[in-house]
């Protein structure tokens, strides 16, 4: 068993820190995680920065949070492991969530243009004002899909050494963790547990309604013959780059999905609802 390594730096109270800022509002999303230590690891490096909610989408452990391994990396964080939610997509991981993050240390070719873990944090930090946030880190061994980044707002990766760039997935989310917390406690405080929304600000479109709002609009130009099925390139791919960069707001994807529906009418193609 993989004993726990002893903390290099010791607390100078037992009083638990007061959360701030988004720290109760972002949910970090393992996708696939093949090695139950890792899952550990991730849950103390969630705790050493303040934050709590960490989500598993198909891990290969059956229970992983009971695994011993798990257990021992997790160091103390047990509370973090024993939480975390184990949902089968990320899809499901992502319900609700207003923003997203996908970590990755490929180039795409489509997808949103990565920034750098502290321009991404600091994205963050503003796009938490508004409700949910997520940071989705692929597998150890392959990182993230196509499918899983198009899903995202948008993308960050860690300009490691370029002779050895390969990142433990812990340690990747240990970074990320780390210029989070400080974005976050960099934001003046009106509440304990949450950064005080905007009330001037237009609400953002949910994950799962822009994940509607995609299918919509896909359907509609399959019928207006626009785009084929059979052979659609990378048509939806390229849309979605393009919606990625406007920060959707609720009443542009409504407003979508509208035009959608009249198309889908016109066309014969039923009722024009896609739920």
């Amino acid at each position: 068993m993989v004993q726990p390594v002893s903390p290099s730096v010791a607390p100078h109270a037992d009083t638990p820190e007061p959360l701030r800022g988004g720290f109760t509002s972002t949910r970090f999303v393992l996708v696939e995680p093949s090695h139950p230590g890792n899952v550990g690891a991730a849950a103390r490096a969630l705790k050493t920065m303040g934050f709590s909610r960490l989500v598993l989408v198909a891990p290969r452990v059956a229970q992983v949070q009971n695994d011993p391994e798990a257990i021992a990396m997790a160091s103390g964080a047990d509370d973090v492991l024993a939480g975390a939610h184990v949902v089968p997509t990320l899809a499901d991981a992502l319900a609700g969530v207003q923003w997203s993050l996908a970590l990755t240390a490929r180039t795409r070719e489509y997808g949103p243009l990565p920034r750098a873990p502290r321009e991404a944090a600091s994205d963050a930090g503003r796009q938490v004002r508004h409700g949910d946030i997520a940071l989705v880190f692929g597998n150890e061994r392959t990182g993230l899909s196509n499918e899983h980044v198009e899903r995202c707002s948008a993308l960050a990766h860690i300009p490691a050494n370029p002779a050895y760039s390969s990142l433990n997935l812990a340690q990747a989310v240990q970074v990320l963790a780390y210029e989070l917390r400080l974005a976050y406690l960099d934001q003046p405080a009106s509440a304990p547990d949450a950064v005080a929304p905007d009330m001037g600000a237009t609400p953002l479109a949910a994950s799962e309604d822009i994940e509607r709002m995609f299918v919509h609009l896909e359907n509609a130009l399959i019928a207006l013959e626009f785009l084929d099925p059979a052979n659609p390139k990378k048509l939806m791919s390229r849309l979605r780059r393009m919606f990625s960069r406007s920060g959707l707001e609720r009443e542009e994807v409504n407003i979508v999905r509208g035009i959608a529906k009249h198309i889908l009418l016109l066309k014969g193609r039923g009722d024009g609802d896609v739920r």
